[in-house]
């Protein structure tokens, strides 16, 4: 299948690779010139617009940053909207509002536009080996649509809906969950080096006693030894968990533990450790935070 792809940030450019490898031919673009280089020399085309990266595609996926970018790229000059035909397929990867989710859908549904929602859990090395989790939700015939391009890329699909809405709730959701372990393993394994414990031990232990999750072995050893190169930002936490609280309030819930860890995470950004990785911010944090004065 012929794909546009628009945005190959950290995130993109390895999904982008696992479709190349597919056999998929890709038209690619970028808002910042030159990212889009590693994928030219595998045999991508480049686009001049996100309107261009449009024609002649199957099908368009998006991975951009945040609603911002999504309303520029969306919408702005030569953006992608108005460039897709009716019967057109459009699958969002990126992590946005639920708010702009709905008017997306919205959007597409006027234009008879296939709109089918994916975000992905998972870091860039996940990205990379095609074991990411993909969220999808829209109609049923727009999700089988999408199911041979999304197949590349994962290890597995969950399905949560036919509203697209509902697939980047989940996904805002989740991103809650990783910060809420993060801020929890932080503050256990400062506790635990204060009895003379070491936190990998701890961390170990903890995890085959009560959890037997990848997840909290991974973000372990995140955090415990950080790697060179940040695989997700504080400001992408920080994005998330403001994304969450959001919708929670227009439904009118309260998340009380987002608002504690936001409040951490701005006090990190005072602190000089917003280029920090959002696992390792969030651990620096819980140990100047222990310091008592």
């Amino acid at each position: 299948m012929r794909i546009g792809f628009l945005g190959t940030g950290k995130m993109g450019i390895p999904m982008a690779q696992r479709l190349l490898a597919a056999g998929h031919e890709l038209s690619v673009w970028n808002r910042t010139e030159g990212r889009t280089e590693p994928l030219l020399r595998e045999g991508a085309i480049a686009a001049g617009t996100p309107a261009e990266a449009e024609l002649g595609a199957d099908a368009v996926i998006t991975m951009l940053f945040d609603d911002a970018a999504h309303e520029q790229v969306l919408f702005g000059p030569n953006g992608l909207m108005d460039a897709l035909e009716p019967d057109a397929l459009h699958i969002a990867c990126s992590t946005i509002s639920v708010t702009l989710s709905e008017r997306l859908a919205r959007e597409h549904t006027r234009r008879g536009i296939d709109f089918v929602a994916a975000p992905v859990f998972g870091r860039p090395h996940v990205a990379e080996e095609g074991r990411l989790w993909i969220v999808a939700a829209g109609a049923d015939e727009a999700v089988a649509r999408a199911r041979p391009l999304l197949e590349p890329l994962s290890r597995g699909i969950s399905v949560v809906g036919r509203e697209p809405h509902q697939a980047h709730a989940v996904k805002l959701g989740g991103n809650f969950l990783i910060s809420a372990m993060n801020h929890s393993l932080g503050e256990a394994f400062v506790y635990a080096a204060s009895q003379g414990i070491d936190p990998e031990v701890f961390a170990e232990t903890v995890n085959s006693a009560l959890f037997q999750s990848p997840f909290y072995a991974a973000y372990s050893k995140v955090m415990l030894h950080p790697p060179e190169e940040p695989g997700a930002g504080i400001d992408i936490g920080e994005k998330d968990l403001r994304l969450l609280r959001e919708a929670a309030a227009n439904c009118g819930a309260r998340v009380s533990l987002a608002d504690t860890m936001l409040e951490i995470f701005a006090e990190a950004r005072r602190t000089g450790l917003g280029e920090e990785d959002w696992a390792v911010a969030q651990y620096r944090m819980a140990q100047r935070r222990a310091i008592v004065r």
